[in-house]
């Protein structure tokens, strides 16, 4: 048998835990989840699955009527029992709740995710006319209030890769062994995602003969499971080669894993919060006032990009965005540097 790619490994593993989820879930939501299935990602489906679970845990905590209930005593006719008013209370609910095993909060972002989903589930119940009402469409949605996009300056990029390719000099003992068991890898990643802007999930995601020097492009798979090739300039190029030349080609990776473009150090695929934390390692030391992930990394590469070419279109497709009108809301607002203009160009006393 063919050996699975990542992100057919990862759909495998994510079905499989969804499936759990299910089993926590009342029966009936099985056809909501098998409805939605082709036009969501597995990864969204869980999403989905365990913010449902919160919701029918509200109503067993919180609903006089479903006290004595467990998740599989309820019927879809329950949904036609509640009104706007428990919508409205359980939108409260989210804001601070007890989880499993530590008390949970929801900010904006949060609170519109679970209210989505909510949405969505009665959504399909009603078009399929199992339900008459739809409390959800009575309940505003949490308003989103947009925040200044993080990300590195010029400065700061260069900043970051020269210390990425020099702090050793700076460390001792094991931290320097460390060090320079992944120096290569580590400026490779770097540099790859904020010369491609490539998402963490595409990155780790690369397989070796998914590198194309020929052309000098990277073919990854995009949400949705589409193919593309993102190309790369020379400065990606050469971190790449070193990192295959001095790093990759002398390891041996466990059984499953040969085929991974990086690896950890314990010689399997390297995965997404192994890169965050590597990020936030280095980054935390060039701006220590500045969280910077691998999206910070992205929308460092959008912004740049967006203010080189001017070309909002060019942005979207090379960042995979499906809707230009997400690329537009955050790399197309008004310029930094036309806005601190503002700063002197008002003069409150004559000098």
């Amino acid at each position: 048998m063919d050996t699975m790619t990542y992100h057919e490994q990862t759909n495998v593993n994510n079905t499989l835990k969804l499936r759990e989820i299910l089993k926590t879930l009342p029966p009936f939501a099985k056809d909501y989840f098998r409805a939605i299935e082709p036009t969501t990602s597995t990864k969204t489906r869980i999403s989905y699955a365990y913010d449902l679970r919160v919701f029918f845990h509200f109503l067993m905590e919180n609903n006089p009527v479903y006290k004595n209930y467990r998740p599989s005593d309820f019927k879809v006719e329950d949904l036609d029992q509640l009104e706007a008013v428990d919508i409205e209370e359980y939108q409260e609910y989210l804001k601070v709740y007890d989880g499993d095993s530590k008390i949970i909060t929801n900010g904006e972002k949060g609170l519109s995710r679970k209210m989505s989903a909510l949405r969505s589930f009665y959504t399909y119940y009603f078009k399929r006319q199992l339900i008459k009402t739809n409390p959800t469409l009575l309940v505003d949605m949490p308003k989103l209030h947009e925040k200044a996009i993080i990300r590195l300056d010029p400065d700061e990029v260069a900043s970051l890769l020269d210390y990425v390719e020099t702090c050793g000099s700076e460390l001792t003992g094991q931290r320097k062994a460390y060090y320079e068991k992944t120096k290569y890898r580590d400026l490779a990643i770097i540099t790859l995602l904020l010369g491609t802007g490539i998402r963490v999930s595409e990155c780790v995601g690369l397989d070796l003969n998914d590198v194309d020097f020929k052309n000098n492009g990277i073919k990854v798979v995009r949400k949705g499971g589409n193919e593309m090739v993102v190309y790369f300039g020379d400065e990606v190029e050469h971190a790449l080669k070193e990192f295959l030349e001095n790093s990759r080609d002398n390891q041996t990776p466990l059984p499953g894993h040969e085929n991974a473009l990086f690896l950890s150090t314990q010689r399997k695929r390297i995965g997404v919060q192994a890169v965050e934390n590597m990020v936030k390692k280095y980054t935390r030391q060039i701006t220590p006032m500045k969280k910077i992930t691998p999206h910070k990394l992205r929308s460092t590469y959008g912004t740049t990009l967006y203010q080189e070419t001017g070309d909002i279109y060019l942005v979207a497709d090379v960042l995979g965005h499906k809707d230009v009108n997400t690329t537009r809301k955050h790399y197309a607002a008004i310029d930094e540097n036309r806005r601190r203009k503002a700063a002197s160009a008002v003069k409150l006393r004559e000098s």
